[in-house]
């Protein structure tokens, strides 16, 4: 991964399991974080208000790592930003191809 994206993945990667807990479609949740060439604040914050309620121990830490990575987002360059939502986007289609396998 590009040096430029591990500011976004990493925050994503350590708090998006809580963030995103019990959520029908995580995807899509994150890209409509990122889906424009700013960082949709008051979606994330909607996340965290849902987090805050159903743990709120685990969202203290993630706020502030979130606002974070939203300033990190809007600083990225559309060619940057553009990378992150494919990256996203591959993701969940590598995600929904492991699901539908039979074993």
């Amino acid at each position: 991964m590009s040096p430029a994206l591990l500011p976004i993945a990493r925050p994503l990667r350590e708090h998006g399991p809580a963030l995103l807990a019990q959520v029908p479609n995580p995807h899509e949740e994150v890209l409509a974080m990122v889906w424009g060439p700013r960082f949709d604040r008051e979606h994330a914050l909607w996340l965290w208000s849902r987090l805050s309620r159903l743990a709120p121990g685990a969202a203290v830490p993630v706020l502030p790592e979130l606002l974070a990575t939203a300033d990190r987002y809007d600083a990225m360059d559309l060619t940057d930003q553009r990378r992150v939502r494919r990256l996203i986007m591959r993701h969940r289609a590598l995600c929904g191809a492991a699901a539908g396998r039979v074993m």
